[in-house]
């Protein structure tokens, strides 16, 4: 019995890592776009998703991660990610983010979207720079008009 609740245990345990959706590095200059097919170079401006299952979809720029969606089943997304502007190369919710969508400050796919984890750098950035800021559900229903 000790045995069979060993492996049981084992089980459950390997079940739960497999299943654990969480963000890859993105390799700068190696990895490529999986919307667009460009190596994702711009540490600002890269984002992911991350499936259910844990799959990965690296991509350039926030732009391109919202036209995969447009062909994807958003049923099966756990985590949308964008780049921090502010802090090259880290990955934030990009749910919770504000977005600004400034043309003094370009983007790889010419979307001139950039996403901040604080509103606060968003407003800074937005009175410096010019444009307008979105939430992810603004943004989303932007894109889709």
């Amino acid at each position: 019995m000790k045995t069979l609740k060993h492996y049981s245990s084992i089980t459950v345990l390997l079940l739960l890592f497999n299943c654990n959706a969480k963000p890859e590095p993105i390799i700068y200059g190696s990895d490529g776009c999986h919307f667009c097919s460009m190596t994702i170079v711009d540490k600002t401006h890269a984002a992911e998703i991350v499936t259910k299952k844990g799959k990965v979809y690296k991509f350039d720029a926030t732009e391109c991660m919202i036209n995969f969606m447009n062909d994807f089943d958003t049923a099966d997304i756990e985590l949308y990610l964008s780049n921090n502007y502010t802090e090259p190369e880290t990955l934030i919710d990009a749910t919770k983010a504000t977005f600004l969508i400034s043309e003094n400050i370009p983007s790889p796919m010419g979307a001139f979207l950039s996403a901040f984890k604080d509103k606060a750098d968003a407003e800074k950035f937005k009175a410096e720079k010019g444009g307008d800021l979105y939430t992810w559900e603004t943004l989303l229903a932007k894109h889709n008009d």
